[in-house]
């Protein structure tokens, strides 16, 4: 007998043989992990310098600086005594000038200064040892100003700088990220403990995701060679990677369950579940990839970082969903469903409310799809509003001791709170030209009527070739006249460069508004191309983007709603500004389009099945958003969850992505998934599978599941049966 029954296809493949050779996929899987991640800690992991971020001018200045060989700066910081209910501020700024000279690890307190309307006072120091580290010995010092500030209750006294906000944010911030890592685990095995009813099918996905993300970890340290990361990128890795890893196993699992027991036996089981749910899995890790390969574009080594962290992840839960997850359903069999919890285990479910909603949907498709798009609308409506800026002060929560401080001495000290700098290189800087270049310069400071603010600063490096001239700014729309007019005026022939955090911010801004048309470029096209191999039809592909961008542009809208309107800001614990963080919307873009694309090839590759066995379309619709509609509830019930655990983060950056994903995530999987998806469908009937025959070339994929499962008997290998 011919054997038609070699299965076809890199899911099912590596199914069957782990199945076969499951000893050596479960043992090969844990040595992967741990080699990689004790290899890891001997390779050694490299961090993203100031050097390798940034861009445009500033990203040049900062690179001069850093390679001119300034004497290392320790952390600056600045106390602030100010006129409140009391007017007498001459002994609060003695204490804390005398009281600061004798405390610990602080050094190089300057004489105060007065502010302009004369009702502050500042007084300037500096934390011995290395910046980088100096949150860590920043606390007497704040105990010291805490002294005398109880000692004038009528007057403000506060403290701010590098390392006090390192210690009273940074480190909130990095406990808060750390307890969210934390919790996201349980959430995500108590909402899997519902959704399956039994603690063995409920620990599989969250054991093998969290060991993807540790090995994808491992690989990241050798990643960082070629692409230096940044911190954030373990957290953002964690979520996308639980996220991910947890949806795979549970689609994979649900489908071999459900085969089960339906009557199948084990063999054909993990093959038909290998074949579909397998299947899906690839083709969407596959794209999810391409969107995160998005963020390359960006040239931004924080989303380049991004970028490498969340594909070693997405592809790390991929193999481990495709090889050691068959070995282990092999190797468990039916007790995969062991320690059933009481009243959560059901052997099937039937699915009766959700087909019941998809039979009213499916009976009034036009007015459905209309009701839908305009839901959508009407939440996207206010992206119409989106504006972007620069992540601030503001972005903090306003009860921080440090947001006042820092609020307090940009309006009184603006030039101390975020300077600008003039760069300059020259085979010398120690030159009469260069001293008239910095006499032109002030002068233009002092005739500024205030928009630009003294004193006007220079630091010369060792050598005597680069010189760093700063002064304040009052406002930051300044800064192009500055640029183009200002300083080449001041400066004529030296190479000067403007830097500091104004410019730097206005640099990433310019590069994010020239990196945006390409990235959504990218990512849309490629996203349709890998639709339309992996369905041959062009309708579904277009289907497939349109319905995607609806849940990225309804997630923009939910933003604005939020955080530009000021709604639940009590709740949220955040202050409303003018805009939202500028790397945001690009962002959530790529994050939301590759997450989507989850649950849309999942449910496609259903429908497609039905169709493939000869199902009128509307039938096949039913059938494969009805059979997957409770593994998707249960996948976007862990994403929203774990994604909302980042509004109780203390920054209005982190609370815009946890509002954003989540609310996106939740609407793609109802309104989008449950009834846009399925009207469209029912609308479009046999037109969703057109394909122009200039196409025909591309490879026949079959979505069916495969033929009924014999095993030789001296060949205990599954194989498909003749037909």
């Amino acid at each position: 007998m011919e054997n038609p029954g070699e299965v076809k296809g890199i899911a099912a493949r590596a199914a069957l043989w782990s199945a076969r050779h499951r000893t050596l996929a479960i043992l090969g899987w844990i040595a992967f992990v741990i080699a990689v991640t004790v290899l890891s800690g001997q390779f050694g992991t490299v961090e993203a310098t100031g050097a390798d971020q940034g861009h445009g001018d500033s990203r040049k200045a900062d690179r001069i600086v850093e390679a001119a060989g300034f004497p290392e700066r320790p952390a600056g910081e600045m106390v602030i005594v100010q006129n409140r209910a009391g007017d007498d501020r001459t002994a609060a700024v003695a204490d804390v000038t005398a009281g600061l000279k004798k405390t610990k690890d602080v050094i190089d307190v300057q004489k105060p200064i007065v502010s302009p309307d004369g009702r502050s006072s500042l007084v300037t120091f500096a934390i011995a040892g290395d910046a980088e580290d100096a949150s860590e010995r920043v606390q007497p010092s704040l105990d010291t100003v805490a002294r005398v500030q109880a000692a004038h209750p009528d007057l403000y006294i506060a403290q701010g700088g590098d390392a006090s906000g390192d210690k009273l944010i940074g480190d909130k911030l990095d406990q808060g990220l750390n307890t969210l890592g934390l919790l996201s685990i349980p959430v995500t095995l108590g909402i899997l403990l519902v959704a399956f009813g039994a603690v063995v099918a409920a620990l599989l996905p969250v054991l093998l995701a969290i060991m993807a993300v540790v090995a994808a970890m491992g690989l990241l340290a050798f990643a960082s060679h070629l692409a230096p990361t940044v911190d954030t990128t373990a957290h953002v890795m964690l979520l996308v990677g639980l996220a991910v890893g947890v949806d795979y196993c549970l689609f994979y699992i649900r489908r071999e369950r459900d085969e089960r027991r339906n009557g199948a036996d084990p063999h054909r089981a993990l093959v038909i579940a290998a074949q579909t749910s397998g299947r899906s899995i690839w083709i969407s890790g596959l794209t999810v990839i391409v969107a995160m390969a998005g963020m390359f574009l960006t040239y931004d080594t924080t989303f380049v970082s991004f970028a490498v962290g969340t594909i070693l992840v997405v592809a790390t839960a991929v193999l481990g969903s495709l090889t050691v997850l068959p070995a282990l359903l092999s190797a468990l069999g039916d007790r995969v469903d062991a320690i059933k919890i009481p009243g959560l285990y059901r052997r099937r479910s039937d699915g009766r409310l959700w087909n019941g909603f998809l039979r009213l949907v499916l009976a009034k498709p036009l007015i459905s799809a209309v009701l839908a798009v305009g839901a959508l609308a009407v939440l996207a409506a206010p992206m119409l509003d989106l504006k972007t800026k620069a992540e601030g002060i503001e972005d903090l929560p306003a009860t921080a001791p440090i947001v006042q401080a820092y609020k307090a001495v940009d309006e009184a000290f603006p030039s101390e709170t975020a300077p600008v700098e003039v760069v300059v290189e020259a085979p010398s800087v120690r030159t009469p030209a260069f001293e008239a270049a910095v006499a032109r310069l002030r002068a233009e400071v002092e005739a500024s009527d205030g928009r630009l603010a003294g004193p006007v600063e220079t630091r010369i490096n060792p050598a005597g070739t680069v010189a760093v001239v700063s002064f304040g700014m009052a406002d930051d729309a300044d800064l192009t006249r500055l640029r183009e007019t200002i300083v080449p005026a001041a400066f004529g022939t030296f190479t000067a460069l403007v830097t500091g955090p104004a410019a730097g911010e206005a640099d990433f801004h310019a590069r994010l508004d020239a990196s945006m048309p390409w990235v959504f470029g990218f990512v849309l096209g490629l996203a349709f191309l890998l639709l339309l191999v992996s369905f041959r039809s062009v309708v579904v592909a277009i289907t497939g983007v349109v319905l995607n961008l609806f849940s990225v542009a309804a997630a923009y809208g939910m933003l604005v709603f939020v955080f530009q309107y000021g709604h639940f800001e009590s709740l949220l614990d955040f202050q409303a500004a003018d805009g939202i963080v500028n790397w945001m919307p690009l962002f959530l873009f790529i994050i939301l389009f590759g997450l989507s694309m989850d649950y849309h090839v999942f449910v496609l590759s259903r429908i497609r099945e039905g169709h493939d066995r000869g199902l009128p379309t509307k039938v096949a619709v039913r059938e494969g958003i009805g059979r997957t509609a409770g593994v998707i509830t249960s996948a976007a019930v862990v994403m929203v969850a774990v994604f909302a655990l980042f509004a109780t983060l203390p920054l209005a950056s982190t609370k815009q992505l946890g509002i954003g994903l989540a609310a996106a995530v939740l609407l793609d999987a109802t309104i989008i998934r449950a009834v846009l998806l399925p009207a469209v469908m029912a609308l479009l009937g046999e037109k969703n599978w057109w394909l122009p025959r200039w196409l025909g070339w591309l490879p026949q994929i079959a979505h069916e599941p495969p033929a009924p499962v014999v095993t030789d008997r001296d060949d205990r290998e599954p194989e498909l049966a003749a037909v």
